[in-house]
């Protein structure tokens, strides 16, 4: 079954205007596999992009990080190959496979020329449906991922994410790192693997989309050769949990000439009414570069920092309000406090006109910019389809940008921003904080 919407989107390069057309057809394999199809025939080169939901919050109570070293074992032997056998097999087909780990989603990306498609759906589909988990790339992959884990416990700024998402979620999966602890990855065996692995490769958290040189008519075959013999359900998914930090600062003593702070409050869900005023706040507010609010007070006018951002994070089961700054231990402690007077005055008095009208400017200017070749399309598409998005969403985007009034966000700014709610955990040796 096939379902077309016809997308037609603007695109400003190199100061010219150029009109793309991107026909998204809404495809169902007979297996019973749905996925967005762009068919584009000029290049002969296919993106595939897959997603199953449930991530690394899937991990067993114990065996933290065993969906992210399984996802990085399904790229070292499978079948009746080992790992330099596979790898030797894929780099023949010129073809490029991905598999990654997130909080709420693992990921399969792949990259193949038409004229190799068969053997390279062949050996994508070896990897995801017959890994090995050989001992020997195991313990080669959980070296690695022990390695990861110990560079990240130096690094101020992961130590400064880590200890907020702890103290603000504590023992749901969001409170602890998903590579897993050096005593959790050490006692992760290749039962485990099997596990994590039947787990989190499932039929009913399936999101794909397919763009390039094919038919949407090919698809659907395609995908059930590729993913039909996976397991029909997963397991219980998480449950959604609520922001649990209060207001105030946690500092974290480290020897860094550099302190660094990680900050933020609860945010709001993806599918909110008012999201898109929201999403056109944080702009003003601190992820519009330059011209935010936050860069310019702390940056511009103090010289306290290099940068600053603030970040909507709404994931499956929670929502997040974040921001990061550095600055010297000696003026962290004032970077802070300008933070918390911005925060305060835009929920109090608003934005104005003007900084409405850039926001705007930019959000519905830079968009288009991200449809830039088949990869991205098909990330975009499968991202989409994750927050069930239609495919005219991409097509009325820009509408829903254009269609927030300051009364909007100044409104949601008064609900939404909650200086008195902000948590500041601060890595380095501040002076001034306690």
């Amino acid at each position: 079954m096939m379902l077309r919407t016809f997308l037609a989107i603007s695109l400003t390069l190199f100061a010219s205007a150029a009109r793309a057309e991107t026909d998204i057809i809404e495809v169902t394999s007979e297996g019973g596999i749905q996925a967005w199809v762009v068919e584009e025939p000029s290049i002969p080169f296919i993106a595939l992009e897959i997603r199953f939901r449930g991530g690394t919050s899937l991990d067993l109570p114990g065996k933290r990080g065993a969906t992210n070293l399984m996802m990085g074992l399904l790229e070292e032997g499978s079948g009746d190959m080992n790992a330099q056998e596979f790898q030797a097999a894929r780099e023949a087909l010129a073809a490029s496979y991905r598999f990654g780990s997130h909080d709420d989603t693992i990921s399969v990306s792949a990259q193949f020329l038409t004229e190799t498609q068969d053997a390279a759906i062949d050996l994508l589909r070896q990897a995801i449906i017959a890994p090995r988990f050989d001992q020997d790339a195991l313990d080669r992959v959980r070296a690695q991922v022990l390695a990861n884990i110990a560079s990240e416990e130096k690094r101020p700024n992961s130590i400064a994410s880590s200890t907020f998402y702890s103290a603000a979620f504590e023992d749901h999966p969001y409170g602890t790192d998903s590579n897993g602890t050096v005593e959790t990855v050490n006692a992760l065996t290749q039962e485990d693997m099997f596990d994590a692995h039947a787990r989190a490769l499932t039929h009913d958290r399936l999101y794909v989309s397919v763009v390039g040189d094919i038919t949407a008519a090919e698809v659907g075959p395609m995908l059930d050769e590729l993913l039909g013999d996976l397991p029909a359900n997963g397991p219980k998914l998480p449950a959604d949990i609520a922001f649990g930090l209060d207001g105030g600062t946690t500092v974290v003593d480290y020897a860094t000439p550099q302190a660094v702070a990680f900050f933020g409050h609860a945010g709001m869900k993806r599918d909110d009414p008012d999201f898109f005023a929201a999403y056109v706040l944080n702009n003003v507010l601190g992820s519009g570069g330059f011209e935010s609010r936050l860069m310019n007070e702390v940056r511009e006018k103090r010289g306290l920092t290099y940068g600053i951002g603030t970040y909507l994070v709404p994931k499956f089961h929670a929502e997040l309000l974040l921001g990061s700054v550095a600055s010297s231990n000696t003026t962290i402690a004032e970077a802070i406090a300008v933070t918390k007077e911005v925060w305060a005055d835009t929920a109090a008095n608003g934005i104005t006109q003007e900084e409405l009208d850039r926001a705007k400017t930019y959000l519905t200017g830079e968009y288009p910019l991200r449809f830039d070749g088949n990869s991205e399309i098909a990330k975009i598409m499968v991202g989409m389809q994750m927050i069930d998005l239609s495919p005219d969403y991409v097509l009325n985007r820009n509408d829903y940008i254009e269609a927030v009034t300051l009364e909007d966000v100044n409104r949601v700014a008064a609900e939404l921003l909650q200086p008195d709610a902000l948590h500041f955990v601060v890595v380095g040796q501040p002076v001034g904080l306690n």
